[in-house]
């Protein structure tokens, strides 16, 4: 059973989800940020930050499974991760560029996708030496993101509408442990897969939170 959960989590809080996550996210907690009142005005940028960031990526790394250049999706070498981070830092590029002249993304967003961009790159780097933990990467920056959001681009709380409790407000406080929770839980899973040392965990964190702020000096200051 916690086999199943711990591969669950590896697979929903997959890294190269997380800026359609983070565009949900922010969608949710302030929607005025991008001149609409609820998400589903937006449904058009979330399909293209799904298919360009996951997606397509995804399809990459199945197609190098197919043709024999990686021995497996989990990419156990990082040796195996050269050419998945290659084309998935060409797609992360593409999109920050196109994101960068539409004007109806709010900088929050744009942000938000440099940094990932900037985190995706200085794990290339330290993949070449060391097996860092991209799925802490991903963790890493959105805990970055949910910090930035309170401090800039957001209100205390937001509302929610669930379909089994109805409408309720959440705090950001909320939201914020809520995240981190979820990015221990992310850490251990890949721990008990031995998918990786606590070195690579850690540092994976570090990686995807700085580079949000590097991002935000960029942006924003």
């Amino acid at each position: 059973m916690v086999k199943y959960l711990v591969h669950f989590f590896s697979y929903a809080l997959h890294p190269l989800l997380m800026l359609t996550y983070i565009l949900v996210i922010l969608l949710m907690v302030n929607p005025y940020m991008f001149g609409v009142s609820s998400i589903g005005d937006y449904d058009v940028l979330i399909l293209l930050m799904f298919l360009t960031t996951f997606a397509i990526p995804a399809f990459a790394a199945l197609l190098m499974k197919l043709l024999g250049l990686i021995n497996s999706l989990q990419m156990e070498d990082k040796q195996e991760r050269i050419g998945p981070y290659i084309i998935t830092g060409v797609f992360y590029l593409w999109i920050f560029r196109y994101l960068l002249e539409r004007s109806e993304v709010p900088i929050a967003y744009k942000i938000f996708v440099l940094g990932a961009t900037i985190a995706l790159f200085i794990a290339f780097f330290i993949n070449l030496f060391s097996k860092i933990s991209i799925h802490a990467v991903g963790m890493g920056g959105l805990i970055a993101m949910v910090l930035i959001t309170m401090k800039y681009f957001s209100y205390p709380t937001f509302p929610v509408n669930a379909p089994l409790f109805g409408s309720m407000e959440i705090s950001m406080n909320g939201l914020l442990i809520f995240v981190l929770v979820l990015s221990g839980i992310v850490g251990s899973s890949r721990l008990y897969l031995k998918a990786h040392t606590l070195p690579d965990i850690l540092g994976g964190y570090f990686v995807g939170f700085i580079a949000q702020f590097i991002a935000l000096r960029f942006l924003f200051y």
